[in-house]
């Protein structure tokens, strides 16, 4: 009997799949407790509307990351942050990612999560610092991130 898994079915399926499975256990576990449905014609033509809806969606999305990626990356695009420095130039506390992406929304009304941004370490001295962004799976973008003393 062949299904299509409805939820993620351990050691069997995944959600979406379509598999061969004994009919016993098709129709009395699978099916009864809505893990999976039977393949029949139309459940399989919907199955396959649902995943072009799906690529396209996901298509559109990493369309919209990479114009937000030459947005960013364009030459004179940068994030001013104004802090408290010593006269080495060492600042009096540190920058962490949340305090950039708060600035990349006031400046530049851009919204990026601040988990997104790739910084190990807080910011910590004045001057420019590359901070790379992961958009989407497939889409990275570097942001300039320019540290004055206040």
């Amino acid at each position: 009997m062949k299904v299509i898994f409805i939820k993620d079915v351990r050691g069997q399926g995944k959600r979406g799949e379509v598999k061969e499975v004994s009919d016993g256990y098709g129709q009395n576990f699978l099916i009864k407790k809505g893990l999976a449905k039977e393949a029949t014609a139309a459940s399989l033509s919907e199955l396959k509307g649902q995943k072009q809806a799906k690529e396209k969606l996901e298509a559109e999305v990493k369309a919209e990351s990479e114009k937000l990626k030459e947005i960013i990356e364009q030459e004179n695009f940068e994030v001013v942050i104004k802090a408290k420095a010593g006269e080495d130039g060492r600042l009096f506390g540190s920058i962490p990612s949340k305090q950039i992406a708060q600035a990349l929304k006031k400046q530049h009304d851009i919204k990026i999560d601040k988990r997104k941004m790739d910084l190990p370490q807080p910011i910590r001295s004045l001057g420019y610092t590359k901070v790379t962004i992961k958009l989407h799976t497939q889409v990275t973008a570097v942001l300039n991130v320019h540290v004055v003393a206040e």
